[in-house]
């Protein structure tokens, strides 16, 4: 069984390399949050199911609609995917960054979001944290 894919938006700052996530009143998933019994998979294992799923493009479309952003603000970080098993299934994770020179703040404010630090993160579930430092490690490579 698959559950619905998410997606973890990033901004890297072009001229400090400042990364800062987007960070919902919910989590850090979009468009929805996971479940509390959500656990990230270890790395190679992809659990029963998640080897068939939707384009992320569409993943992508859906987010920065719901953002009141053109598709092309976001692109996907091809380096990075992740598996976290819910209740629901298994969910893919992928890693979308802001284009802008800035981060979109008017954005974050309309969305009831903020952008952080990854060391502001320290309350996010033990699944939020580890899928942030694999987000993290994956943009500083």
């Amino acid at each position: 069984m698959t559950a619905p894919a998410r997606l973890i938006l990033v901004h890297k700052q072009r001229t400090s390399a400042r990364i800062r996530f987007l960070r919902f009143a919910d989590g850090i998933a979009a468009p929805q949050p996971f479940p509390k019994l959500a656990q990230v998979l270890d790395d190679g294992e992809e659990g029963e199911g998640a080897a068939v799923v939707a384009h992320p493009a569409m993943l992508v479309s859906q987010v920065a609609k719901r953002l009141g952003l053109s598709p092309g603000v976001i692109e996907l970080e091809s380096e990075f995917s992740a598996f976290v098993d819910t209740p629901d299934g298994v969910s893919r994770v992928y890693l979308g960054q802001f284009t802008s020179m800035d981060p979109p703040f008017e954005v974050s404010e309309k969305a009831h979001a903020n952008f952080i630090a990854i060391t502001e993160a320290r309350d996010l579930s033990p699944t939020e944290l580890e899928l942030l430092r694999r987000a993290y490690a994956c943009i500083m490579e």
